[in-house]
């Protein structure tokens, strides 16, 4: 696994519940280091070993915890970079749904190493979608969602989503944009120092 999802992983943890929380489930994931190095790979049992040990830690079903992961990374001030990513992705919801095709290779083009699923948007009428994400390690879609959930609010808009699970070796994200306007949007500006 990438240390930059590892590093995900650290972040969430230590931003949210902070370094104490961090270093029970660094020992109880038997880690003989306190601290993923962003640009390493590591055995993917690794990973596993850390999220089970959060979950152990913090009393959270694996997936409860994994769509907080989602949540974190767009909408946390020290992973503010990512969701400026994202937004440029479209200039509402519907815009950003349709860019999430490309996702993958746009992460590829910042970070040449790194593998995410390859993802799928199927259009099933106006507002109604279908988000397959491909390969990848399980529980992905559950990351996707609480990523899509925060996009929701940052763009304002009003949607239902639902994981439909995982078959054979993709999952499955259903997306009903109930409306694109539900309230403002947190602000976005192109430039970094814009006003």
């Amino acid at each position: 696994m990438h240390g930059m999802i590892n590093r995900a992983i650290e972040r969430f943890v230590r931003d949210t519940y902070g370094r104490n929380a961090w270093g029970l489930i660094t020992a109880r994931a038997e880690l003989d280091f306190a601290e993923f190095e962003a640009m390493l790979s590591y055995d993917d049992h690794v990973t596993e070993d850390v999220l089970g040990a959060a979950c152990d830690v913090l009393n959270k079903p694996r997936e409860a915890l994994l769509e907080d992961i989602g949540t974190y990374l767009v909408s946390h001030p020290n992973v503010e970079a990512l969701r400026r990513l994202l937004r440029f992705g479209g200039v509402d919801f519907h815009e950003f749904l349709h860019s999430l095709d490309d996702l993958p290779e746009r992460a590829r083009l910042a970070v040449p190493d790194l593998t995410l699923p390859d993802m799928e948007l199927r259009e099933h009428g106006a507002t109604t979608y279908s988000l397959i994400c491909r390969g990848g390690h399980p529980g992905f879609g559950h990351v996707i969602t609480g990523l899509l959930r925060t996009m929701a609010d940052d763009y304002g808009a009003l949607v239902l989503l639902e994981h439909k699970g995982r078959r054979e070796a993709s999952e499955i994200i259903e997306v009903h944009l109930l409306t694109s306007a539900h309230a403002a949007g947190r602000a976005f500006e192109l430039s970094v120092g814009a006003a």
